[in-house]
């Protein structure tokens, strides 16, 4: 006899919480919502602008990525 769907669940949670971790539900934003993508455009432009007007993090920047060169 085949087991049921939940069944096979409940097995499967017992076992994830058996090695220590737990359920939660988190919230994310509806990516197909009207004016989500136009406000990813909005907010990548923001942080684009101010990365290019801050020099400090431009050398911060160049000085990590120098780094990941030495470890190849």
């Amino acid at each position: 006899m085949p087991i049921s769907v939940s069944e096979r669940v409940r097995k499967r949670r017992d076992a994830m919480r058996a090695a220590g971790l737990r359920p939660v539900q988190i919230w994310v934003p509806d990516t197909r919502r009207p004016g989500f993508a136009a406000e990813c455009r909005s907010q990548a432009q923001l942080v684009a602008c101010a990365d290019w007007r801050d020099a400090d993090l431009a050398a911060l920047m160049d000085s990590a990525l120098n780094d990941l060169d030495e470890w190849r």
